[in-house]
């Protein structure tokens, strides 16, 4: 096993810094990511940043331990936004949508993966309805592309992807963006033409 390690082992020029000198950066540029170097030490001094900020944390958690405020801070955020899109306050509602969003993406690099995914799809598809009836056409496209790009087989996002593609106009792109939603839930009959105006795709 050791040997093994000696294999792969790399050694990295860096430079340390920030508070107390945790932080990784490359020797060169001194960037946390750069492109010259072919670094990334996002990761490791976002692990960094949590370790100096709880002093008692001596080591981090196992990947099966999730924060559960977190998760109901983004839930709670989320369902005021879903709230207030029922009323009509739209604007109200993206306002809650970005809040949620900014508060999934904070999740510790050791937790699991799926659980940022899920909770920042979810929270991103809504805010894709959200600019969709605000007239935000570019936005809602952007967000939908972001839900694919984050959960690809959940079909909600090809869905939201179609309705922003039908508002600009780009119907053929639309149906083959339902097509490929379609696929990933096979056994959803409603046809074509009814899911691009469905409200049941508008909230989870």
């Amino acid at each position: 096993m050791q040997a093994r390690i000696e294999a792969d082992f790399k050694p990295v020029d860096i430079a340390v810094g920030g508070p107390s000198t945790a932080f990784a950066f490359c020797n060169t540029h001194k960037l946390e990511k750069c492109k010259q170097c072919n670094v990334d030490f996002t990761a490791l001094n976002r692990v960094s940043k949590i370790l100096v900020t709880n002093p008692t944390l001596r080591c981090p958690p196992p990947p099966t331990v999730v924060q559960q405020k977190l998760s109901q801070a983004v839930t709670n955020m989320k369902d005021e936004g879903n709230n207030l899109y029922k009323l009509n306050k739209t604007r109200e509602a993206l306002s809650k949508y970005n809040m949620a969003a900014s508060i999934a993406v904070q999740r510790p690099a050791w937790e699991s993966a799926a659980i940022l995914r899920e909770e920042l799809s979810t929270v991103v598809s809504n805010r894709s309805a959200a600019l969709l009836e605000l007239g935000d056409y570019l936005g809602a496209l952007v967000d939908a592309e972001t839900v694919i790009s984050v959960r690809r087989q959940w079909p909600k996002g090809h869905f939201r992807k179609a309705k922003a593609l039908v508002a600009l106009g780009h119907i053929e792109e639309a149906k083959d963006a339902i097509s490929l939603g379609l696929q990933f839930e096979p056994n959803n009959t409603v046809s074509h033409s009814r899911t691009l105006v469905d409200t049941s795709y508008i909230l989870p």
